[in-house]
């Protein structure tokens, strides 16, 4: 498949549509949230960020009768035994408030006596899948590791980047500008790795 033309991003997550769509705009890529199309979005029955991302993107290529680029990632915190991993999203409740799900692992790693740096290592896991309207699907997955730090900083972001640090970088995902994120983000790792596929 050639990464032109119209492609359906299949999430109903603004920030993350504004991010995957950052990440295609140099391929002169037109992005269609699936939540502009009103599609229904699927129940996440998977076990794995790779099994939702791929049940996602089929979904919304079969309903759009287009190519269908999906995302599951979330933060997984080693103290909590990688937890909420596939349940990032469902940690902020309904309303999606990414400020309870954050003072919820806040709480949790306090009550370990988790304080130290070292003691509070955490990873973002994206899996991209990019699914033809005839079922055919292939994924990627990117990860980048990091701490947990507290108070929340930043506004830039969305999710729980305003308390994620990653390894060699001074300040959160939170603080930093959309481009410098994108250089190394789990979701740019992915990417990268979906371009080079599409190169060969």
């Amino acid at each position: 498949m050639k990464l032109s033309g119209r492609l359906v991003v299949a999430s109903h997550n603004e920030g993350k549509v504004r991010e995957i769509g950052d990440l295609l705009a140099p391929f002169g890529i037109t992005p269609v949230s699936a939540g502009s199309l009103n599609l229904p979005e699927p129940e996440e029955t998977e076990t794995t960020f790779a099994g939702n991302a791929e049940l996602k993107a089929r979904a919304a290529a079969l309903a759009a009768g287009l190519p269908a680029l999906a995302d599951d990632s979330g933060l997984s915190v080693e103290a909590l035994g990688g937890d909420p991993g596939i349940y990032s999203a469902r940690w902020a409740g309904p309303g999606k408030d990414f400020a309870v799900a954050m003072d919820r692992i806040e709480t949790l790693l306090r009550e370990k006596a988790a304080l130290l740096p070292a003691q509070r290592r955490a990873w973002f896991t994206c899996a991209l899948a990019l699914a033809q309207p005839d079922g055919r699907c292939t994924t990627f997955v990117g990860e980048v590791h990091g701490t947990l730090v507290w108070p929340p900083r930043g506004r830039n972001g969305f999710g729980y980047d305003p308390v994620f640090q990653a390894e060699g970088a001074e300040i959160t995902f939170g603080e930093m500008e959309p481009a410098a994120k994108h250089a190394i983000s789990h979701r740019a790792i992915a990417f990268r790795q979906l371009v080079d596929s599409l190169k060969d």
